[in-house]
């Protein structure tokens, strides 16, 4: 099934019964927020974007008309895109830890757009402002929890002017959220304790309650880091082991490689149990890094790992469907299957 064809297919499906509680999770109307005068939908040719979860944003919607990436994308990560988009260059970003594109550089890009997409606040409404007021490219700001995906792609895709494309993939998104077990806290079972094991030491993890922990509580799990200030903590290899997580998960492949062989970590009881899995991470992460769209791909991935449960027949095949439909390309079955194996 080509792309064009799966996604008439999404769109021709009804909203069902069980969908509807991603939405009705959104506590607050949702807003887009817009300074300066958004060009007509048709008329959106150039987006710059100022994040990477902006990056995926604009890729799933309309690749076409993304400049480029603002994060650096390892060959590996290039082979899961569309020959077109991979050869995107690298051009920096405006949102995140420092911005590390020139305003002289942005505006010699000349965007028609600048598109953002994540955590909305006073920090980061007085930021889009700010450049808004130097540069005078409109910017569009919209939130970006995993929960409001479906309202995300779809409001997006309006404002881009694809609606139908936004709205089948919001479709997609609606199922995948109905299907986690987060979703509507469904059932009496304990949520798996989870850490997260971020870098090459492993000792950097996500907090509970973050926008880089929402995959892991849609899924039924729990971060056993929490605290104030932020999303991400440095922690010891003591406090891992006062945890005592029932699952180990990380990004690092070199991690995931190294730890059964350290002496500290292999002693951890989810180890020893087989509890310590690789997330998959390509083209970008099934957890966070970015915490954009990116992330409803590995929901059920999540869910089977963190509760020992099957994730029924081919899952490699329901991957390549996502691919397929969000990224418009999916690697033959044999790459699919080295990246679910963790090679």
């Amino acid at each position: 099934m080509n792309r064009r064809d799966f996604l008439a297919t999404l769109a021709a499906l009804p909203l069902s019964r069980a969908a509807a509680p991603a939405v009705a999770r959104c506590a607050v109307p949702m807003k887009a927020h817009v300074f300066g005068r958004l060009p007509a939908p048709g008329r959106v040719k150039r987006i710059f974007a100022a994040g990477p979860p902006a990056a995926v944003l604009a890729h799933v919607l309309e690749p076409d008309r993304l400049l480029g990436w603002p994060m650096q994308l390892p060959a590996e990560a290039r082979a899961f895109l569309p020959p077109g988009i991979r050869e995107r260059p690298f051009l920096g970003r405006l949102s995140g830890r420092g911005s590390t594109i020139p305003l002289e550089k942005l505006l010699a890009l000349e965007p028609d757009l600048i598109l953002d997409t994540g955590t909305v606040d006073a920090t980061y409404l007085s930021a889009a402002e700010s450049v808004h007021e130097r540069t005078g490219i409109p910017y569009l700001l919209v939130p970006g929890r995993l929960v409001d995906s479906p309202w995300q792609l779809s409001e997006t895709g309006r404002l881009l002017g694809v609606p139908e494309r936004g709205a089948a993939l919001a479709r997609e998104a609606e199922r995948l959220l109905a299907e986690a077990p987060g979703a509507g806290r469904r059932g009496s079972a304990r949520a798996s304790r989870v850490f997260v094991a971020r870098g090459p030491d492993g000792l950097e993890t996500v907090k509970a309650g973050s926008l880089n922990a929402e995959s892991l509580a849609l899924a039924g799990g729990e971060s056993v880091a929490s605290g104030p200030g932020g999303g991400v903590a440095r922690v010891s290899f003591e406090q891992v082991a006062a945890w005592s997580p029932d699952v180990v998960l990380t990004q690092d492949a070199g991690f995931f490689a190294s730890a059964p062989r350290n002496e500290l970590w292999r002693r951890l009881p989810a180890l020893r149990a087989g509890r310590f899995h690789l997330v998959p991470r390509l083209p970008f992460g099934w957890l966070d890094e970015p915490p954009g769209v990116n992330r409803l791909v590995g929901l059920p991935w999540l869910t089977s790992r963190l509760h020992g449960t099957a994730t029924g027949n081919d899952e490699v095949g329901r991957a390549r469907a996502f691919h397929l439909a969000f990224y418009g390309f999916a690697p033959e079955r044999a790459a699919f299957e080295r990246l679910l194996e963790g090679a």
